[in-house]
């Protein structure tokens, strides 16, 4: 590991802050729809975790295909090549709404793939409600993800801030509005969860796209005739993005297929409303790491345009410097605790279930304080990887990883009398494992020969 020097803490800090706002302002939507939806019903609470882990699956491999314009943006503006940034949005811009209208077609299965999943017959009604009202807001949520990659790569990320915090707001309002019923509004529960997210996400997407094609903007980035497909572009862009996204779809898929296993042991509803609890939670920490790695994804971008490999590698390692700092400090805080963050999704009314739930979740919340810094390796390196090109080694090993470390053990104790917890210690040694996978790949160096524009 080299040595930090304050001025690469400057550049990355002077990036990754606005970033790590966005992020905490993403986490803090979710949380906020998981906090009103426990106020609801804590059986809300456990259906909500179970269907994004689901959604997030499609949605991850559309938003992260989306959003991987970054380093082509990055790249290019590293290079002083500004005018071709405009025809590569573009083509970022058609993925995010071919791809947003074909996810409303997932709506019409939804309620017998939760029948299949085999949850008890109340969480799968909730489940099929709020997989459905969430896949409105797949295209929104895409072009978000496209315009917050062009800000980013730019090294303007304090765009991001602004389109983020405007989901935020909406979001938060019309969750109040719409799943507790209030100001008028019909109380929608679960159903109006999604219709808040679907609603913010259009919000968001609005400011973004708005931002995006101001005058000064158009001049700068979209000659004539940028807008066009461009089937070579589209072609490269694919090759690199989709193994990005593939990355995030099948990690998801994994997790999906870790809480249906979790939601179908012995106290179901408890070790999947925990879970949710633990989840949440988890992302206080990990989402401003997500935007560390995300600042250093550009900055890599940025020195490999420009040819200078050696700035690239001391970025990671200054980030992941700082996010090692940031997370100590709150993974302790996950392990002395544990009871501040419970008492956000205190339930009383069905008093059994949630004494279940508080039974479970400062145990989960042990094994998260253990391998979050291992989760913030996993986001430095493989950000770091991404932003070289080297995108269909981070998909390879979200393909294989995940399922004999973390799957299959769940698979095999879920009648264990403690089948909760040796998942989420699986779970552990998964994550412990990808981290020191992504770290040999990059001591390894090849990342630092490889370019997704063309020379």
């Amino acid at each position: 590991m080299q040595r930090p020097t304050w001025k690469a803490w400057k550049e990355i800090l002077k990036l990754a802050w606005p970033l790590i706002l966005a992020n905490s302002f993403w986490n803090l939507q979710m949380t906020i729809d998981r906090i009103f939806l426990g106020q609801y019903s804590t059986e809300a609470l456990g259906a909500a975790m179970a269907v994004f882990g689901i959604f997030w699956t499609p949605m991850a491999l559309l938003q992260q295909t989306a959003s991987y314009i970054l380093t082509f943006v990055a790249q290019l503006w590293g290079a002083k090549r500004q005018s071709e940034i405009g025809a590569c949005f573009w083509q970022a811009l058609y993925i995010a709404l071919l791809g947003g209208l074909l996810f409303l077609l997932l709506m019409f299965p939804a309620a017998y793939f939760f029948r299949f999943v085999g949850h008890s017959p109340s969480l799968q009604n909730l489940e099929s409600v709020y997989f459905e009202t969430m896949c409105w807001s797949a295209l929104p949520m895409a072009l978000v993800a496209a315009a917050s990659g062009f800000f980013t790569g730019l090294g303007r990320s304090t765009v991001v801030l602004w389109i983020n915090g405007a989901g935020l707001l909406s979001n938060a309002l019309l969750d109040y509005l719409l799943i507790l019923g209030k100001g008028g509004f019909p109380a929608l529960g679960i159903a109006g969860a999604g219709y808040a997210t679907a609603l913010a996400s259009w919000v968001s997407a609005a400011v973004g796209l708005c931002w995006i094609f101001q005058k000064d903007y158009r001049s700068k980035f979209f000659p004539p005739g940028a807008w066009k497909w461009d089937f070579p572009l589209m072609k490269r862009f694919l090759r690199f993005g989709l193994p990005s996204g593939l990355q995030w779809a099948l990690e998801g898929l994994a997790f999906t297929v870790f809480l249906i296993l979790v939601g179908r042991m012995a106290k179901g509803e408890a070790a999947l409303a925990a879970s949710g609890i633990a989840v949440t939670v988890m992302m206080l920490a990990i989402l401003p790491a997500l935007g560390l790695a995300q600042a250093v994804s550009v900055l890599v971008g940025q020195h490999l345009g420009e040819n200078r490999p050696k700035s690239a590698q001391q970025s990671s390692w200054t980030g992941l410097q700082i996010a090692w700092l940031y997370i100590a400090v709150v993974a302790a805080t996950f392990w002395l605790f544990p009871h501040f963050y419970l008492e956000w999704f205190y339930n009383p009314e069905k008093a059994e279930l949630w004494q279940q739930v508080a039974t479970y979740v400062p145990y989960l919340l042990m094994f998260v304080g253990t391998f979050i810094l291992f989760d913030s390796m996993n986001l430095i390196f493989s950000f770091t990887l991404k932003g070289a090109g080297d995108t269909r080694f981070v998909s390879l090993v979200a393909l294989l990883l995940p399922w004999p470390l973390m799957v299959l053990p769940t698979w095999l104790v879920q009648h264990h009398s403690h089948a909760l917890y040796w998942a989420w210690a699986a779970a552990s040694v998964y994550i412990i494992t990808q981290a020191l996978i992504f770290w040999r790949r990059f001591e390894g160096g090849r990342w630092k020969l490889m370019r997704v524009i063309d020379n």
